[in-house]
């Protein structure tokens, strides 16, 4: 095991705080413009708990997502992701965290097309070396829990769209990931269908999973036990059902 992944585990503790943000600032220079996308943000989310983040565009929701699924740095602050400081954490590090540590949904959906659907959800699997008896049966087994254990053997073309987000949600699940990040999960789908991935979410939630998700829309959000409302880059407000 290499020092980073040391590092990760060893902070994988039963902490009551899945994420620690503590006045994290996020700063980009364009040209001679200086675009402060975070603004003194602090935030803390617990395990088990369904955020929702809004705000109109350019509001920062993307950003912060982002910086939690550590696909960005924050330029100051600090961010706790299962106890372990990510500022800490160098290229190669923060790569093993976002493959040990979270899962990604993508409005998108983000599947690779010459792979099955049991191939897709076995990816994460893949790249931490599992072995592939056991990655295999752990993808049919997750095609289940998304209600798509007849579709293991076909391509993402071949299915709806709604069965594609499904693919994705599974995915995201194969390594466990302490918490799940989703970016506008329902953004390409029809509201029945939307309706449908937002009851798999909570029924995932309700089973223990953390997640976050980004999205515009009010109704989406009534999923969500914890609203975030983001303006200028700083939090607005928080609302709490």
């Amino acid at each position: 095991m290499s020092q980073s992944e040391e590092s990760i585990e060893s902070s994988s503790t039963n902490t009551a705080s899945v994420v620690e943000l503590e006045d994290v600032q996020k700063t980009y220079h364009v040209g001679d413009h200086t675009v402060n996308a975070l603004i003194d943000v602090s935030l803390s989310i617990k395990k088990g708990s369904f955020w929702a983040i809004m705000g109109p565009s350019g509001s920062g929701k993307s950003t912060l997502l982002n910086v939690l699924g550590c696909l960005d740095r924050p330029t100051s602050g600090r961010y706790l992701l299962v106890g372990q400081d990510v500022s800490t954490l160098d290229d190669n590090g923060l790569s093993e965290l976002r493959l040990r540590r979270l899962g990604f949904i993508f409005q998108s959906f983000n599947l690779i097309p010459q792979l099955t659907v049991q191939e897709n959800i076995e990816l994460p699997l893949f790249y931490l070396g599992e072995n592939a008896r056991l990655s295999a049966k752990k993808a049919i087994e997750l095609a289940d829990l998304v209600g798509l254990s007849d579709r293991v053997q076909h391509r993402p073309m071949e299915l709806s769209g709604g069965q594609q987000q499904r693919v994705a949600i599974a995915r995201s699940l194969a390594n466990d990931p302490a918490i799940l990040l989703a970016d506008e999960p329902t953004g390409n789908l029809d509201s029945t269908t939307s309706t449908q991935i937002m009851q798999l979410l909570a029924d995932l939630n309700n089973q223990g999973k953390t997640i976050v998700m980004v999205t515009h829309e009010e109704d989406i959000a009534s999923y969500t036990s914890n609203k975030l409302y983001m303006i200028d880059g700083g939090i607005e407000r928080i609302e709490r059902n």
